[in-house]
């Protein structure tokens, strides 16, 4: 079986354990033109302007200092995996149970990370089905991406249009949200003036190949900002069959040290996971260490982890390392700050 999709398979048994259809009638809301229209809250996952799941702090977190210092605009992953599409290639904006799915998915386990320094945003769009990144036909495929694109572009529009005002801005994605935040750097960050308000971008879950950017570069350590962090998470030894096919090599962060290096990072670095108990923080699951173009680590250590076979930890990506992104959003703002009362 190919790999890359049996790591979509595993997304598809996790999702597919809760019954989103109980939450859809919190979506109770429909666009006449089947477009998100973004002064309309419905149309975003997660805004400071309403209560949503990426307020969400686990419970031993709870005690920390709040602020709201910097912006986050999250491009969220691929939920959009019904094996019956419908004959869409994109999701449609007022589905009811994807809406659903989203929020008490990649809202509350990843859009949350963000939450203690900062306004999080996250729009709604006609993301591409996950079909999209198998199938032969490039015109189809690459139609539905550049949909879901213009959807993003319009969402960011409207948040600097109304809400930025000079505002600090951190960038952050997972997956099909990181193909698209590649994009959006290069559009509004790379050798523009916008780029001064960059904190930091978290490209993750998807390759940044070390000559796509020109101007922003990977970050070379835990502090230094207007620059990229990323990487692609797998069991120590695996190395997919794509990624060897990779003709061009892609630059990876690892979170524990927040360097380049291929140097290992023992789990003794390692702050805190969350896994499906929102509620529950393990420290010390795994080490990390760069090799080959992604990230290794060991198998997670949590409960049942021991049924846990596959060898692509894709869905992790973001809530394996909780804790250690969590902390380090808070030093960059702060490098930020710091460097920009000078």
């Amino acid at each position: 079986m190919n790999r890359r999709f049996s790591g979509f398979l595993f997304i598809l048994f996790l999702t597919s354990c809760t019954n989103f259809s109980r939450y859809a009638s919190q979506y109770n809301f429909n666009s006449s033109d089947k477009a998100p229209h973004y002064e309309n809250l419905d149309y975003w996952a997660a805004h400071p302007w309403k209560k949503d799941l990426s307020d969400s702090i686990p419970a031993p977190l709870r005690q920390e200092k709040r602020d709201t210092v910097a912006d986050v605009f999250f491009l969220h992953p691929t939920i959009y995996t019904d094996g019956n599409m419908g004959g869409n290639q994109n999701a449609l904006i007022d589905d009811k149970k994807l809406n659903a799915k989203t929020d008490y998915t990649t809202i509350l386990y990843q859009a949350s990370v963000f939450n203690q320094h900062s306004r999080v945003f996250a729009p709604r769009y006609r993301q591409a089905h996950v079909s999209n990144f198998f199938i032969r036909d490039t015109v189809l495929s690459n139609a539905a991406f550049d949909t879901a694109y213009v959807d993003l572009k319009n969402a960011f529009d409207h948040y600097l249009q109304n809400w930025n005002k000079g505002r600090p801005i951190i960038i952050a994605s997972h997956s099909q949200g990181s193909k698209h935040a590649k994009r959006l750097l290069k559009e509004y960050f790379e050798g523009k003036k916008l780029k001064r308000q960059l904190v930091v971008a978290y490209v993750i879950g998807w390759p940044v190949p070390v000559n796509y950017f020109t101007d922003l570069k990977f970050c070379e350590d835990s502090l230094e900002t207007g620059c990229i962090c990323g990487w692609r998470t797998f069991k120590k030894g695996y190395i997919p069959f794509y990624i060897k096919n990779e003709k061009n090599p892609s630059r990876v962060t690892n979170p524990l040290t927040w360097q380049t290096n291929e140097e290992y990072a023992p789990a003794s670095l390692h702050k805190g996971s969350v896994f499906r108990e929102f509620n529950q923080v393990l420290p010390q699951t795994t080490d990390a260490q760069i090799a080959n173009g992604v990230l290794w680590v060991a198998r997670p250590d949590f409960p049942g982890s021991v049924f846990y076979l596959s060898r692509n930890y894709h869905i992790g990506d973001i809530n394996l390392f909780y804790v250690n992104l969590r902390e380090n959003v808070e030093q960059r703002i702060e490098s930020y700050q710091m460097r920009n009362k000078k």
